[in-house]
């Protein structure tokens, strides 16, 4: 599984857009923002990440998109495959794999509460069947969490091609790194504002949701931080948009601020309430005052 060389670099947390009154993907409005990244210079693309909202959509169009996106692509794709169940994320991982993706990710199943040795039999099985090479997925936030130790075990077995990680915890991006570095596998963070220490300290990468409505910014990072240079000014501007990401849910406000832009982002999956959208009003009227200095400022 891990001969396939991971992606490194800036990988695209990608929203999916999906059609005006329907729950069916925007292919079309899609792929123009796969152009789009490509322009900005981003080094690979994820599909059905969280950012994407996956669980609103089911196995066709999850398949649907991931074939239309990896023939369009020159960039290295990788998809999240998962699902509740153990063969609902394999079948996925079939469709994904004869697209041709790079690999797949993988979070423990969802919805019910599910022991550590329950997720580490389930990541197991599935690693034992997959067709494609393996990125385990943490992300506590919004599922069960793959605790640190159950992820260093399971990476040590040599079964994985590595981890996502979005706990947003310094000292168990470290335990990961140290497995991943004696094995020649990938982690890439996944809280953004971590992105360049984690990418100083040997990181592969970053699967990144602020990339989706702000590659160039993204980018401007990597390309700093392999140079050698301080990457500051851009870290302050990824926290500063992330400060106010997790006052609304990001995919809808990484969404609208990708509207913003003239992007085809596509609808929100649901209303927000009278607070919620005062909220987002806020957080629009904040984006379009802080974009054309924060344009500036990376492209210095």
């Amino acid at each position: 599984m891990t001969e396939v060389q991971p992606p490194r670099g800036i990988l695209v947390a990608a929203i999916t857009p999906r059609m005006k009154d329907d729950l069916a993907v925007d292919v079309g409005a899609a792929l123009e923002l796969v152009e789009f990244w490509e322009a900005k210079g981003v080094d690979g693309i994820t599909l059905w990440g969280s950012t994407g909202e996956f669980p609103h959509f089911d196995r066709v169009e999850r398949r649907r998109l991931i074939e239309a996106v990896t023939k369009k692509t020159r960039l290295p794709v990788l998809a999240n495959v998962s699902h509740s169940t153990l063969d609902g994320a394999l079948q996925m991982a079939c469709d994904a794999a004869y697209a041709g993706v790079r690999g797949v990710l993988l979070m423990p199943p969802y919805y019910y509460r599910y022991s550590q040795d329950t997720i580490k039999a389930f990541f197991q099985e599935f690693a034992s069947r997959s067709p494609a090479p393996v990125y385990l997925y943490n992300i506590p936030f919004f599922t069960n969490e793959l605790r640190v130790e159950t992820s260093v075990e399971l990476l040590s077995t040599g079964k994985f091609a590595g981890i996502k990680d979005s706990g947003g915890k310094w000292e168990e991006f470290v335990a990961l790194q140290e497995v991943a570095h004696l094995r020649g596998l990938a982690v890439y963070m996944g809280a953004d504002p971590m992105y360049s220490r984690a990418r100083a300290a040997g990181a592969a990468g970053t699967i990144s949701g602020v990339a989706s409505a702000l590659p160039e910014l993204m980018a401007a990072i990597e390309r700093q931080a392999l140079a050698g240079q301080s990457t500051e000014s851009p870290d302050a501007l990824v926290g500063e948009f992330c400060d106010r990401l997790v006052k609304l849910p990001a995919p809808m406000a990484i969404r609208e601020a990708m509207l913003i832009r003239g992007l085809p982002a596509g609808k929100q999956s649901i209303p927000l309430g009278e607070k919620g959208a005062q909220r987002m009003a806020e957080f629009r009227e904040w984006f379009k005052e802080w974009l054309p200095g924060a344009e500036r400022e990376w492209s210095c």
